[in-house]
């Protein structure tokens, strides 16, 4: 029998949006320079915080109401549309473009990776897909994550659950998604702009019509740690890979310290667009 390949565990405390996305961006370049095998990472946001693509403008975000609300914003190095980081678990997968998983098209590695993250739900108690194409679209262009459609979303009785982006470089892939634990889907309405207030009521509920929670689903409140260890058992299963639980390394710390303070923290980046 052949041993399994080796993947490396980090689960981390809550963190700013910042630090949450400069300790991605560091993992990627340590797992591309051959510095640190494949990597899970499972983390939480505190504060609260409002994450942006890539590509995203920022002016669809109301500062004024993210103040008033205490919630911080970081624009991710992925793609996709605004999320509203809260209650939730957070995953990141890092891996080189040469290893299996990472091969093809974006949307080949994504049906790849939703396997294990599917299966993981599924030792939860729910019942989950990968959608390829979500077959219901707003009426209006959606800026929500949430409320948009994309090739092997995971959903849950028709409703988006987990909303994942991808990023390439030179060498390897990041995949992060976010899996609402519980609350109200439509909170992060109440940050973004809209023209009136009817159309903010308006996107409330699109957004709750097409996005749920584990906890609305299964009508329990599962905890980040027993969410986090159901997915961790059932992703090493599905990947055929063992998981060693350990921390950064003192060069990705570094690395992720001048990633948070020069890019993800710096409002050159943010407000980029």
């Amino acid at each position: 029998m052949s041993a399994l390949e080796q993947w490396r565990l980090i689960v981390d405390a809550p963190a700013a949006g910042a630090h949450n996305m400069a300790v991605d961006h560091a993992i990627l370049e340590a797992v591309i320079a051959g510095a640190a095998p494949p990597t899970l990472r499972l983390y939480q946001w505190r504060p609260t915080c409002l994450s942006l693509g890539y590509g995203q403008r920022a002016r669809e975000t109301d500062l004024e109401r993210l103040a008033e609300y205490g919630f911080g914003i970081v624009r991710r190095p992925t793609g996709g549309q605004a999320v509203l980081h809260a209650n939730e678990l957070t995953y990141s997968i890092a891996l080189p473009a040469s290893h299996p998983l990472a091969q093809g098209s974006i949307v080949e590695s994504y049906r790849r990776l939703s396997d294990g993250l599917i299966a993981g739900l599924k030792g939860l108690g729910m019942v989950v897909r990968a959608e390829p194409l979500l077959a219901r679209l707003p009426s209006h262009p959606p800026v929500v994550c949430f409320e948009s459609a994309s090739d092997y979303e995971i959903t849950c009785n028709g409703r988006k659950l987990v909303g994942s982006a991808q990023m390439r470089k030179r060498g390897g892939i990041l995949q992060h998604g976010s899996l609402p634990l519980f609350g109200d889907t439509a909170q992060i309405c109440e940050v973004l702009r809209y023209d009136t207030e009817t159309a903010r009521q308006d996107a409330r509920e699109s957004v709750r019509d097409r996005a749920t929670t584990l906890a609305a689903e299964t009508h329990a409140a599962p905890s980040f740690d027993q969410v986090a260890a159901s997915l961790a058992e059932a992703l090493a299963a599905a990947y055929e890979v063992q998981f060693a639980r350990q921390a950064l390394d003192e060069d990705e710390r570094a690395r992720a310290l001048v990633l948070e303070e020069q890019v993800y923290d710096s409002n050159s980046w943010t407000f980029r667009r």
